[in-house]
């Protein structure tokens, strides 16, 4: 055999072999490859917190444009700042008697773990409701009394009232001013004072006429004793009751008077002269954060112009721009310490010196008045009492 034909043998078989192995291959199966491990589940997201249930009890209709109004306005701030985390309710017209203690029980009951009650009379009834219920927290406007569960807090309504004061001393042709009381306690009593203070810083001659109705929201008593006031002599007129009903006698009886609480300048724009307002929507913001954060404290509070909640606002057209000028001037003074209302030299209405000239009426003073400072007319009902 040449050798050209073996060289073409090998090549032949070298192919033949190459063929083979490649059909081999095709018909083996490919190595199951280790399956990958199942992917972890995800982590279960924690539960979202329930929403903090608060529940206020008002003293008069949301409606009343005055007080509870102003209370229900700082309800919704709450409900605007916090959203889905709390869930608020209310309930109107609850008497200042044993009613009181029953409405706040069932908002107990029901599970609300803030409770607000917005005026005086409830103190009583919410001590003893805070007593057997030691996971809520209770909040009582304008009260005195605390428990390791049951905080106060107050607005400084008076300085409101000095302003409307400065005001009111301007304006009156009389010099004769007149406030419709509600209930003869050192709240109410402040605010005459303050609100005659106010008018005598700018008119000596400034005197002030009461005629108390008892309650704080009942406008027809609040009608007949702003025109008592009127037919009296009082031109001006500022109250410490609930209802706009004051301001919409002068506005009837051709008089100037104020709104008080909220602004109330819808009700009698002729008559309006400015609305001393509380601004409650910062305190319970900061207490219903301070609920939820689990910060919150017993304790008690007292917030004016410093902290927002007092403010005189819709000051009428035809208040001389001197006067709006000094009403700024004592916001401002208000706001940053430089000004004060109680100071001496205040004598009271029997002519002796109640605060000595310079000193400074500090908040133990100021919560204790019971007298009329000199100019107002009258007695406080029940003063005679030891």
């Amino acid at each position: 055999m040449t050798d050209l034909r073996k060289r073409s043998l090998l090549k032949a078989a070298a192919f033949t072999a190459i063929a083979a192995a490649a059909l081999a291959g095709c018909g083996k199966k490919e190595e199951a490859k280790p399956a990958a491990a199942p992917a972890a589940a995800p982590a279960s997201a924690p539960a979202k917190p329930e929403p903090l249930k608060i529940a206020f009890a008002y003293v008069g209709p949301v409606g009343d444009g005055g007080w509870t109004f102003a209370h229900d306005n700082g309800r919704k701030a709450i409900e605007k700042e916090f959203g889905d985390k709390v869930v608020t309710s209310f309930v109107e017209k609850v008497p200042e008697s044993a009613d009181a203690e029953r409405v706040i029980r069932d908002m107990a009951a029901q599970g609300n773990k803030l409770i607000f009650g917005t005026t005086f009379g409830y103190m009583e009834p919410m001590l003893k409701v805070a007593a057997d219920n030691k996971g809520i927290k209770f909040e009582h406007a304008t009260g005195y009394k605390t428990a390791e569960n049951m905080r106060t807090y107050d607005s400084r309504t008076y300085e409101g009232a000095y302003m409307a004061g400065v005001i009111a001393g301007k304006m009156t042709k009389s010099n004769t001013l007149g406030v419709v009381g509600s209930i003869p306690i050192p709240e109410v009593i402040r605010n005459i004072n303050s609100f005659t203070l106010g008018a005598q810083s700018v008119n000596p001659k400034i005197k002030t006429k009461v005629v108390w109705v008892g309650e704080w929201f009942n406008p027809p008593k609040e009608t007949e004793a702003a025109t008592a006031l009127i037919n009296g002599g009082a031109d001006v007129l500022m109250q410490n009751t609930d209802s706009s009903a004051v301001l919409q006698t002068a506005e009837k009886m051709g008089k100037r008077a104020f709104g008080w609480d909220s602004d109330m300048t819808a009700y009698g724009p002729k008559a309006h002269l400015g609305s001393a307002i509380i601004n409650w929507g910062p305190y319970y913001i900061k207490a219903t954060r301070e609920a939820l954060e689990g910060k919150w404290t017993t304790g008690q509070s007292w917030w004016g112009v410093k902290e927002g909640a007092i403010d005189m606002v819709s000051v009428a057209a035809d208040v001389p721009e001197d006067t709006k000028k000094r009403v700024d001037e004592i916001r401002a003074g208000l706001k940053d310490g430089s000004f004060v209302i109680w100071k001496g030299p205040i004598v009271g209405q029997d002519g002796k010196e109640v605060l000595a000239k310079d000193a400074v009426a500090d908040d133990k003073f100021l919560g204790g008045v019971n007298f009329y400072v000199k100019g107002v007319e009258g007695k406080i009902p029940g003063g005679d009492k030891k």
